[in-house]
């Protein structure tokens, strides 16, 4: 049987700011579906891997990249289309940013860049998305309001909208739920568990219990080194292949 192509792939990457490293011969892939968790303490290098992905780490000074990193089998550093990537590539932050604009426009707005002019496909496009991300009956009768007026739960949802419009091959969640309440994560989570069976999905995550419910696979990072990948439920289980794995999904550092 031929083994499916990885949608994503990351071999021998290291990644240095300056003289600090922050990645050091990471290799590891993501499945064509479904959700890896990417755990370990702050300063492990979680973030920088997905700037990596969608190379926004081009714009931090000092940079050096070594390595290689595949989306579909091709290497997103001799991509010429950054543009394109970033559509391939949806990226949520920490924290929400709204546009200072209507919640329709907001979701909207990459479709438009991309073309797309028609109402009807326009308003095709916005319900979806605003269904896909948990939000559509809360706004759907006051799609003109500002989007920057919302509650915070609700902006990260409207993130999320925004990231789905472009109809991204992998999305990126870089701890989604760090500024909103356990009800609206546990909203944000279900409809990750909805998507995963049709989308590529890499969460970082400082929740390791997080991790624990939402991915099919985990992967532990330590100052920036890759401890270990594997299933989620050998990851937390009693006997993983590294006792340090072990220790930090028990609590016992972090």
């Amino acid at each position: 049987m031929v083994k499916d192509t990885p949608k994503v792939e990351f071999a021998g990457l290291s990644v240095r700011y300056g003289a600090k490293k922050a990645l050091e011969n990471v290799s590891m892939h993501l499945d064509t579906k479904g959700i890896l968790a990417i755990i370990g303490p702050s300063g492990s290098g979680k973030t920088t891997l997905l700037k990596v992905l969608n190379r926004t780490i081009e714009y931090t000074a000092g940079v050096r990249i070594e390595g290689s990193v595949l989306l579909d089998g091709q290497d997103v550093y001799k991509m010429q289309d950054i543009a394109g990537l970033r559509r391939r590539v949806g990226m949520v932050a920490p924290l929400p940013v709204g546009l200072p604009m209507s919640i329709y426009d907001n979701v909207a707005f990459a479709p438009r860049m991309e073309g797309i002019q028609n109402r009807t496909d326009l308003d095709e496009i916005v319900e979806r998305c605003l269904t896909q991300a948990a939000l559509w009956d809360e706004v759907k009768d006051r799609l003109k309001d500002l989007g920057t007026k919302l509650s915070g739960g609700q902006q990260q949802r409207l993130t999320i909208a925004r990231a789905l419009s472009h109809d991204p091959d992998v999305l990126c969640l870089d701890e989604f739920s760090i500024a909103i309440d356990p009800v609206t994560t546990m909203r944000i989570e279900d409809m990750l568990k909805e998507m995963r069976s049709r989308l590529s999905i890499l969460l970082v995550t400082n929740l390791v219990q997080q991790a624990r419910r939402l991915a099919d696979r985990t992967a532990f990072l330590l100052n920036g080194e890759l401890v270990e990948v594997g299933p989620t439920e050998e990851i937390f289980g009693r006997d993983p292949k590294d006792k340090r794995t072990f220790m930090y999904t028990h609590g016992m550092f972090g």
